[in-house]
């Protein structure tokens, strides 16, 4: 035996040992972890992404502490493959059988970009939009998945346009979705940016010329919605799609003439 092995068994360890307050903690584990990770695309590929990400499980009462630095081994073995839905199951499955857990918990916070075409000149750059998987999975069980999208997007006041003899207030707003679909069924990154962004009174570009952005103006003009406006078309956009078991939305107005936001949300159960 080398002196090193020698040196690492003679270290005491105290997180195996007995605690005797009868307390069990329902997460424990690493937080604002910073590493980059592979999200498979809609085309097959996969998207280099810095996440944050916190990873948990669950602790009997009888032990005093959880092993930290196993956490950041798996993040960092799983890092190296991309990640979705059913690959999230297999995750927390190696997270449980490495902390001999019975339950544990992940949340992947990351910006994930998608080009975007101007709607008059064509040309096409890239908007980045915040995401989130969270998974949590028992021993024995299905994976329980949550995915969710911040999407930006234009809105201009109905009741501006109503009384202004010419021309109404905009300002740009921002929509998020969490939802929870059945097993086997997954919605697209991209699916449900696009399907969120025809809710508002028009895109978000990142890239328009003079051409562009006259489209967006009178678009967002002939389209004038408040912000329950665009919380309710978002809600009936989301009963429709195929799989979703719950979603919860929010929808915030940066508004241009106030020192305020204007603020909407929803949450529902889908009975399908």
């Amino acid at each position: 035996m080398t002196h090193m092995t020698q040196g690492r068994n003679s270290i005491k360890d105290v997180q195996n040992s007995c605690d005797e307050r009868g307390i069990a903690i329902q997460k424990v584990g690493v937080s604002d972890v910073h590493l980059p990770f592979l999200i498979k695309t809609k085309s097959g590929s996969f998207q280099t992404v810095l996440a944050k990400i916190k990873l948990t499980v669950d602790l009997p009462e009888e032990f005093k502490g959880t092993h930290m630095s196993r956490f950041i081994e798996i993040l960092s073995d799983w890092s190296q493959k991309p990640v979705l839905y059913r690959d999230m199951e297999y995750m927390l499955t190696d997270t449980i059988d490495r902390l001999q857990a019975k339950r544990a918990h992940i949340d992947i916070n990351f910006k994930y970009f998608i080009e975007k075409t101007a709607p008059v000149s064509g040309l096409k750059s890239m908007l980045d939009y915040d995401c989130v998987f969270s998974g949590e999975l028992a021993r024995g069980e299905h994976l329980d998945f949550t995915f969710g999208i911040t999407v930006p997007f234009t809105s201009l006041c109905p009741c501006s346009k109503e009384i202004s003899q010419y021309g109404a207030h905009n300002q740009r707003g921002i929509m998020r979705a969490k939802i929870k679909q059945q097993l086997g069924k997954f919605v697209w990154i991209e699916d449900l940016a696009e399907m969120m962004e025809q809710q508002g009174s028009c895109q978000v570009y990142p890239l328009l010329k003079r051409e562009d952005e006259k489209y967006v103006t009178e678009k967002a003009y002939e389209n004038p919605k408040f912000v329950e406006d665009v919380l309710r078309d978002l809600v009936l956009m989301l009963r429709k799609v195929d799989g979703i078991q719950w979603f919860e939305v929010e929808c915030e107005n940066y508004e241009s003439i106030h020192n305020h936001s204007a603020y909407a949300a929803h949450v529902e159960s889908v009975d399908k």
